[in-house]
This record gives C-alpha cells, structure tokens and sequence, in this order.
C-alpha cells in the first residue's frame, strides 16, 4: 500500500523520460499531471484508512534487502509522517499543474519533479535507518538540476550552494546513523532494533548534535540559512513551491523523528539552547524579511521565521507543543505553497518583484484583483490571523511551550508580530496606492488562479475546522512524550523561568 507513494512517481519519472520526443509539451505536462494525481488520490485514500488512535507505525511492509549492511526495506506511517505525506503529493501536484505549458525540456524537468516526490515520501515512510538515508539523498540531483536548468539569472551559483549544503547534511546525518549503530551494538539499522539508552550522555549528546546540526542545516536554521534566499529566489516558482514546502519539512520530521524520538534524554538537557535558538531564527527571519524590496525575497526569509516556530514546540515537548509543532509544518507548507505561487505570477504578468515598481494591483485597471485578494489572504494566514490554519498552527505551538519556555515562546509571539508587519509593507506596496500609470496587464487565465484557490481552501477549512488538522497526530505524539524523563523536563523548567 505504502510503496506505491514511493515507486509509482519513480516510475513515472522514468516513463517520462523515456517518452518519444516528438510528444508535444502539453501532453508531457499531462502525462506528469495524471501520475501525481493518482498518486494524490490513494494518499488521501491512506488517510481516511488511518488509525487516529494508533500511535504506532501503519500500514507496515517488509522485505528483506541486504542483511550483511542491516539494511531493509521497512516502511510505516504513523502520526508524524501522515500529514507530511499529503503535503508532499499535493505539492506536487500543485507544482506540476502551475508550471508553463512551455517549460522547455518538458520529460528532464517534470521528471525530476516526479523523483523528489518519490523520494521525500520513502523518507517520510522508511523505518531502516539507511533507506531512510538513501531516499533522504534521493532528491539531492534532481533538485540541483530543478534550479540549475530552469532558474534565474543566478541559478547556476544558488545550484551549486544548495548542493554543498545539502551534501553536509547528508553527511553528517549519516556518520550519526553509522554512530548510533555502532555504539548501540545493533547489527542492523532497523528503527526498532537500536536503542540509546545505554549510551552514556556525553556520547548520546554528540550524536544528537550531528543530527541538530545535519536537519538544521535542510530546514534551515540561522546561521545555516545562508542557502535559502539563493536557491528560493532564484528557482522557478513551482520549484520553490517545494523547496520550501516539501523539502524544509524533512529537516523538521528529521529532528522530530531522530532527535526527540531516539534521544530523549539528551534532548531535554540540551532543549532550553534548542528554544533560545528557535527564537533567535524567528526574530532573524521576520527582521530580514522587513528590509527586503524582492517580494519573493521577502518570502523566503518568513520560511526561516517559521521554521523557527517549530523548533521551539520540538524543545518545549509537551503534548501540545509536538501537536503544534506537526499542524505548524503541514500549514506552513501549504501558506508558502500559495506565497510562492502568486509570486510566481505577479511576476509572469507586470515583470517585476521589485516593492518599489509595484502598485495597485488590487485595482481592476491593473487586471489583477483576484490575486491580489489571493495574495491578502495568504499574507494573513503567515501573519496568524485567527479562522486561518496560520493562527491555529501558531497558537497550539505559543500554548503548548509558554510554560516549559516563556521567554523563548514571548520572542516567537513577537517575531509571529513583525510577520503582520511585513506582509502589510508588502500588500501596502503591492496591491494597493495610487496608480503610477494606467497599464493593463496580461489578463490572469483561470488555469493559473485555481492551484491558489486550492491552497486558499484548505488555508480557510483547516483554520475553521482545526480538528482536521491536529488529530492525526495527537496519539503519536502522547506517546513520544512519556519516553521524556520528568526529572530533566522540571530542569528544563527551573532553566526558563530563571
């Protein structure tokens, strides 16, 4: 049930790929649109078979692969990964559906789309340390030539420094795994069969870091960011679409997984630095983003601020917060999705993402009232305003860490302030004033309005009907709780409130 998340876009890139070349653009795009479509449809099929009351692994599958190395083809899915899962398939639908009928090198590029949606979802489903690890560095190429090939001006040298970041994570993600096997004395790198506890701290804590270090890296935390502005900004709005919406969510899955799932007990000593720097990354990103005159700049920079928030629910680790810290990850997949998107065509239509050149677009004159409605709206919900899935998200994570965290939770509370302050400067700027000049541009087709209006749905139904949103995860994330010992999680509250 689980592999054909993973092997049905795999084989679909390479259908793909192999198709004559005489095939007309529009039916490759077609062709890219009806796998990941399919795929779409039978995870929201696992989704309703999901057992909310089970916090265990689901669905599970099992064959043997490699003995000698450890290595297994283990998959499962429990409450961490399901909504992850979903936003991987939708994303890449979303991705595929908005990009040109005239992408040039149609199979390479919707090709490697297809592979990184097989891949984050075999990362998403391993339970084998290993093929965890294979499907981690799975989209490492196919990414690199996404923004390489079809990007900005720049693309070339935001290619080449996504590479080389990434390459680090990957390797030190995997000298961990390696770590963790060998000191455990485990003979294979199944979930299940290591164990930490016997290790001393000292040792437990070094691993740890390599993993804080490795994740902090993909999501990324400051002062690991330094990759993100160039490859966002300068990858083609789809891609980024899945840079930032389905990519930083590995790192974040990665640290949930692997940092609070295998070490709980390095993680709540080392957990108040893990908050002050969640803090530090939100209050960073939002002060960036405020000084930006690139719109889609100014984007990437909130991702940062974000990404921040979910750090803090991750350190904080209380049933609430981890709950927060899951609906957090799926809402701001789907806010950047639309953000990235609209950008995208703003940009298509007055050809520019300069603050400064940009004005009135909410006006009829310009021809682009919808979208700019679209974009007020998705600034909103980044923004936390309540009824939209960005305040629910956002005030799960602030309720469930104020009391292990407060001052820590305070400074999110204001970075979550300056993300108002910088979406109005920019819906100020961009939707609204007095009009320079009386230019109309290109009339906005429907086709390109409706991936926002999906978005925008499930940006308004989640923040009415939150429950949609956080159940799933609720039992997994209990139980992850309880492996936390109590005497270090009264530390870590005597360390905050001090």
């Amino acid at each position: 049930m689980l592999s054909v998340l993973i092997w049905l876009p795999i084989f679909a890139a390479i259908f793909i790929a192999v198709l004559p070349l005489n095939i007309p653009k529009d039916r490759i795009r077609l062709t890219a649109l009806i796998f990941s479509g399919i795929v779409l449809f039978w995870n929201l099929f696992i989704l309703l078979k999901f057992d909310i009351s089970n916090p265990g692994m689901q669905f599970k599958e099992y064959l043997p692969w490699n003995e000698t190395l450890g290595l297994s083809y283990q998959l499962g899915v429990d409450g961490l990964s399901i909504l992850m899962l979903v936003l991987n398939s939708l994303l890449t639908w979303i991705a595929i559906y908005s990009s040109s009928k005239e992408t040039e090198r149609p199979r390479l590029f919707y090709s490697m789309i297809l592979l990184v949606s097989g891949g984050v979802a075999g990362a998403f489903l391993a339970e084998n340390f290993l093929l965890f690890f294979l499907f981690y560095e799975l989209e490492l190429i196919p990414f690199y030539l996404l923004i390489s090939i079809w990007g900005g001006e720049k693309r070339g040298y935001a290619g080449i420094k996504f590479l080389i970041y990434t390459a680090v994570s990957g390797a030190l993600i995997l000298a961990t795994f390696l770590g963790m096997v060998w000191l455990s004395g485990s003979t294979n790198f199944a979930f299940d069969s290591v164990s930490t506890e016997n290790l001393s701290i000292a040792k437990q804590i070094l691993l740890l870091a390599g993993i804080v270090l490795g994740f902090g890296i993909k999501i990324p935390l400051v002062p690991f960011h330094t990759w993100l502005p160039d490859a966002y900004v300068e990858a083609s709005a789809p891609i980024a679409i899945l840079l930032g919406g389905v990519l930083a969510k590995l790192g974040t899955y990665g640290l949930l997984r692997f940092g609070l799932g295998m070490f709980p007990h390095a993680w709540s000593i080392i957990a108040p630095t893990l908050a002050i720097w969640g803090a530090v990354s939100a209050i960073y990103g939002a002060l960036i983003a405020i000084a930006q005159k690139d719109i889609k700049r100014m984007v990437a920079y909130s991702s940062i601020g974000h990404m921040g928030y979910v750090l803090l629910a991750a350190a904080a680790s209380t049933s609430l917060a981890l709950v927060g810290a899951v609906a957090q990850m799926f809402s701001h997949g789907i806010i950047l999705a639309i953000l990235f998107h609209l950008v995208g065509v703003v940009e298509a239509k007055v050809g520019t993402r300069e603050l400064d050149k940009l004005n009135g677009l909410m006006s009829p004159i310009r021809g682009l009232p919808l979208i700019s409605a679209l974009l007020v709206l998705s600034g909103m919900a980044s923004a936390g305003i309540p009824g939209l899935t960005g305040f629910i998200a956002e005030f799960i994570v602030f309720q469930g860490s104020f009391s292990i965290f407060p001052i820590s939770t305070i400074l999110c509370v204001v970075a979550s302030g300056l993300t108002a302050v910088y979406f109005v400067i920019l819906l100020n700027r961009t939707c609204f004033g007095r009009l320079d000049n009386f230019a109309y541009y290109p009339k906005v087709l429907w086709s390109e309005k409706i991936p926002a209006l999906i978005l925008a749905a499930f940006i308004i139904f989640l923040g009415v009907q939150p429950t949609w949103l956080v159940r799933w995860s609720e039992s997994t994330t209990t139980t992850m709780v309880t492996a936390i010992p109590s005497l270090e999680k009264t530390v870590i509250s005597e360390v905050a409130l001090k």
